[in-house]
């Protein structure tokens, strides 16, 4: 008999996907059966995801991938973006459409805590770079937002994968990689902070269960398992940030090694054995996230693909319509950006106007700004992969001065893998070889953790049978 096959369901900030794996003659193949596109919305003024609007469509994803597969479907698991997060009525069901991290009702809750207690303590206490987006900030502002009608702050709330992996299972979980980028994991028991929350007046009882990386959460649930391809199928939690998962998905040893993974966001980093809390580290913006089957990843969130995104967006608007591998091959006959931008500027974070916020952030920093007009387009690109490089590589070198140690390469995962100037200018820029991985590889991460769990039986996963699965899966996307 055929072994059956296997979804992963990857949540994105501008499309989520349902990837099945099957096995053809005994060898893996990866296709994406289903891509739903998304994006956060305005709703009563606050910035939120259509949740709902998701779940429809992982629902058709997944019985597209019931069709696909006639042998069966072993197990689902599910990553995401971290920090957001769904609030539960008493019957189970989400409060609202949950918020998006890009809401900006964060800045006045970030500053009472900073009042409670300093950026740096809470660093040193969590490991967890005290962003303003971070999940902390976010549940203090439910709070600060005085909206009981909607939002009961003592509600029961799940992070935004693991809410799918609830919906799918119907058991409410906190899985630890992504627990631990909400800055309420402490480092020292690796569990919910009870003191932190009290001393910030969060309910803890109202966090999810933590549960290690590759837990079976039990069978599906719902009216998908009365198909077929569902009856025996398995819900697991994978490294469900999906940067956790994206790193899980690269099979090389990344000991003397960098890895980028680039998207909206950029993340610059290595895999570290213990957590890093130095006053250097946290200077830097570097946070420690729960990698999969152990150690840290330590690396800096860097605003990345959102400022081109964005642009395209307005430019499309004004009827100037671009593909991205078409303005890639026109920013690379450029002869060079008009000036560099700090990608981290606050203003370059917001969702509307980005050729405006571009030339006033140029302004600020004393380059000419790129006026914003037809056939301007490839600048504006050119400008924001120079500048991209350029703090990848400020990035990089801050790791070998944090770490002691020279690094040898960067592996490339994400988006960026295909943009051939981004990669050029890294490579120049660091003065490191890169060598490119997965464009997937939080695909390839969440079904080799799926398979080293089923293998593993009810014990815990480990980093070695994950590499092992990885490396099989990997070059076997369809």
């Amino acid at each position: 008999m055929q072994e059956a096959a296997r979804v992963a369901i990857d949540l994105g900030a501008e499309s989520c996907r349902v990837s099945l794996l099957r096995w053809i003659n005994g060898e893996p193949s990866i296709e994406v059966i289903h891509r739903i596109p998304n994006g956060p919305v305005r709703h009563d003024n606050s910035l939120c995801w259509p949740l709902t609007q998701i779940l429809a469509g992982l629902e058709e994803g997944l019985r597209k991938a019931a069709a696909a597969a006639p042998e069966g479907i072993a197990s689902i698991g599910v990553d995401g973006w971290s920090v957001d997060y769904v609030r539960l009525a008493p019957d189970g069901k989400m409060l609202r459409e949950p918020f998006c991290y890009r809401d900006e009702r964060t800045a006045a809750s970030k500053e009472a805590a900073d009042r409670i207690i300093s950026p740096f303590d809470l660093y040193q206490r969590t490991g967890t770079f005290p962003l303003k987006i971070n999940s902390v900030y976010q549940l203090l502002a439910d709070a600060a937002l005085g909206i009981e009608s909607e939002i009961d702050t003592r509600a029961p709330w799940v992070m935004l994968p693991e809410f799918v992996l609830y919906w799918l299972s119907g058991r409410r979980v906190a899985e630890y990689t992504n627990a631990t980028h909400t800055g309420l994991v402490n480092l020292k028991t690796g569990e919910w902070d009870a003191e932190l929350f009290n001393l910030l007046g969060l309910p803890v009882e109202a966090a999810p269960p933590l549960v290690a990386t590759g837990t079976v959460l039990g069978s599906l649930i719902g009216p998908l398992a009365q198909l077929d391809a569902f009856r025996a199928t398995q819900i697991i939690a994978p490294a469900t940030h999906d940067t956790a998962s994206a790193i899980a998905g690269i099979p090389a040893d990344l000991s003397a090694c960098a890895y980028i993974s680039s998207g909206t966001w950029s993340l610059v980093g290595t895999v570290a054995q213990i957590p890093v809390t130095t006053k250097h580290a946290f200077d830097a913006g570097y946070t420690n996230v729960g990698a999969a089957a152990g150690g840290y990843l330590f690396h800096s969130l860097i605003n990345s693909m959102w400022v081109l995104k964005q642009s395209m967006s307005a430019w499309a608007a004004d009827g100037r319509v671009w593909s991205i591998e078409n303005l890639v091959q026109k920013a690379a006959e450029c002869n060079a950006a008009t000036g560099v931008l700090d990608m981290d500027a606050e203003t370059l974070m917001l969702d509307t106007e980005m050729p405006r916020r571009i030339n006033n952030e140029l302004a600020r920093l004393g380059f000419d700004a790129i006026p914003d007009v037809a056939g301007n387009e490839p600048l504006f690109g050119r400008t924001i992969f120079e500048s991209l490089a350029l703090r990848y590589a400020s990035a990089t070198a801050n790791l070998e001065k944090m770490l002691g140690r020279k690094l040898e390469r960067i592996h490339m995962i994400g988006g960026a893998t295909r943009n051939k100037l981004l990669v050029e200018l890294t490579e120049q820029r660091t003065g490191l070889p890169v060598e490119i991985g997965e464009t997937e590889s939080s695909t390839v991460g969440n079904l080799a953790v799926q398979l080293a769990a089923s293998a593993a039986a009810g014990d815990r996963v480990t980093p070695a049978a994950v590499r092992q699965w990885a490396a099989r899966l990997c070059r076997k996307q369809g």
